[in-house]
């Protein structure tokens, strides 16, 4: 019998993008389980709270192999605590890889157990951010490009 390969995808998801979402589903046909991580304790000042962000991405995902989890405190115990065997990591561009190699060498210190699998989003989704969604959004222009309609929705209430 062989054990399920399952994939935890790290993120503090606010928003969550079509850029997310093509990383995740492209990962789900790799794997038997992709657990998208929404993080909970993170130095970013976020638009919506863990709660908002896990709902929003818990709307998204209707996979029968993706599961979606707020956590706090360290990824590797997150993942350990998971039995997961990899870590997905999103690049968007060269700047990314950096400060990506860095993280996945600590990680990998943490849990020697553990790889880290590196994917690019789709062409179309390369420059998409959520600081970048939540940025023109902001500034009131239209982000339907860059995230599904009930994450568009939940945007645009935040911000009246």
């Amino acid at each position: 019998m062989s054990k399920n390969r399952i994939a935890v995808y790290p993120g503090t998801f606010d928003p969550i993008t079509l850029g997310h979402e093509d990383i995740v589903r492209r990962a789900a046909n790799l794997f038997d389980e992709v657990i998208v991580a929404v993080a909970g304790s993170t130095n970013k000042n976020t638009l919506f709270s863990l709660g908002e962000r896990v709902a929003l991405a818990k709307e998204v995902f209707d996979g029968s192999n993706i599961e979606v989890v707020g956590f706090d405190g360290l990824l590797m115990q997150f993942v350990q605590d998971q039995g997961a065997q990899m870590v997905i990591r999103g690049l968007r561009a060269a700047s990314d890889f950096e400060y990506e190699f860095q993280l996945a060498g600590m990680n990998r210190k943490l849990y020697p157990k553990l790889e880290t699998l590196f994917l690019t989003p789709s062409e179309e989704y390369m420059f998409v951010s959520s600081s970048l969604v939540r940025e023109v959004a902001s500034l009131g222009g239209e982000v339907e490009q860059f995230v599904s309609p009930n994450v568009k929705s939940a945007i645009m209430d935040k911000l009246k």
